[in-house]
């Protein structure tokens, strides 16, 4: 069995300070009147796991990213999956057998937590997707055309957050701004997730003891 491979967290923590944590927009959104949250979008998180896991877009439609699929949403929020009517059956499938990445955050982004859940965990979602997603796009398993109404271009469906909570282990968290210690984050819940690298750990206690002195 091969073993899976760490995840960059030290990386993931720099981009994060870099490319979300962007106190200057922010600053400037409230000035505005603005608000601050919705204002990183998707694809930014998408890179931000591209950088944690060290995978790489697909280029195509399927995954997000090779062997990973990533969602994101404000604190408590559902997350929501979307398969189109070329395609979306193979989807479905690669979404039962990849991991799945979880990033919930504050809406001042200054909180964010990062799940991972393992695609056969989610199977039961999967699999009644499936025929919901061919009764929506009216076509039988064998590709007949059935008659019906008009089907929507896109098949949208959703997890709770709830369920992402029981399920996922938590991989990362970042609590006002500063990331927590891993041995933190140590027995909280299912583990079936790529293991952390322990030398970020060893590094956040020096911090720390430097801190103290």
């Amino acid at each position: 069995m091969m073993k899976k491979p760490a995840l960059r967290i030290g990386r993931a923590y720099r981009f994060y300070r870099r490319e979300i944590r962007r106190e200057r927009l922010f600053q400037r959104l409230v000035s505005l009147g603005l608000p601050v949250a919705g204002s990183i979008h998707p694809r930014v998180w998408e890179a931000f796991g591209a950088v944690l896991t060290g995978a790489r877009a697909t280029g195509g439609y399927g995954a997000d990213l090779k062997g990973w699929e990533v969602k994101s949403a404000v604190e408590g929020g559902s997350f929501e999956y979307q398969y189109h009517r070329n395609g979306g059956l193979a989807k479905l499938e690669e979404d039962a057998i990849i991991e799945h990445l979880f990033v919930s955050y504050s809406r001042d982004y200054r909180t964010v937590t990062v799940r991972v859940v393992h695609g056969k965990d989610l199977s039961d979602h999967f699999k009644s997707w499936r025929t919901a997603y061919l009764a929506n796009y009216a076509r039988t398993e064998q590709g007949g055309i059935v008659e019906g109404g008009e089907p929507r271009q896109r098949f949208r469906k959703s997890i709770p957050f709830g369920a992402i909570g029981m399920r996922g282990r938590i991989v990362m968290q970042i609590q006002d701004g500063k990331l927590v210690a891993l041995e933190d984050l140590e027995g909280q819940a299912p583990a079936n997730a790529p293991t952390p690298k322990p030398r970020l750990a060893r590094i956040r206690r020096r911090q720390t003891q430097r801190g103290n002195r």
